[in-house]
């Protein structure tokens, strides 16, 4: 093997001719790990949605409602913060000599 054949080679390719391989990174360990997690969630989720004791019209009325009273409780909370004044805030005094 000469030098210039050395040249065109990629560093995979050189550490394969050495007996050696390029250090895997975390995201190539992780992702996959991450796939099959969500993949098993959704797989969860449908098998509890075609399982559920209750007809497919009762359950959506029931998640409906349940996500419009959560709608409803979070616009109340956020509008009762944005109306109230601040804890430490006090009017201010006028002062005249």
């Amino acid at each position: 093997m000469n030098l210039n054949a050395l040249k065109k080679m990629d560093k995979d390719d050189l550490l394969n001719l050495i007996g050696l391989e390029s250090r895997r990174s975390a995201a190539e360990d992780v992702l996959p790990v991450l796939g099959a997690f969500a993949a098993g969630i959704l797989v969860g989720a449908g098998l509890g949605l075609l399982l559920a004791p209750k007809a497919g019209n009762q359950l959506r009325d029931d998640l409906k409602q349940r996500l419009q009273s959560g709608q409803d409780y979070l616009s109340n909370t956020l509008g009762r913060s944005e109306t109230s004044p601040s804890q430490g805030a006090q009017p201010p005094v006028s002062r005249t000599a």
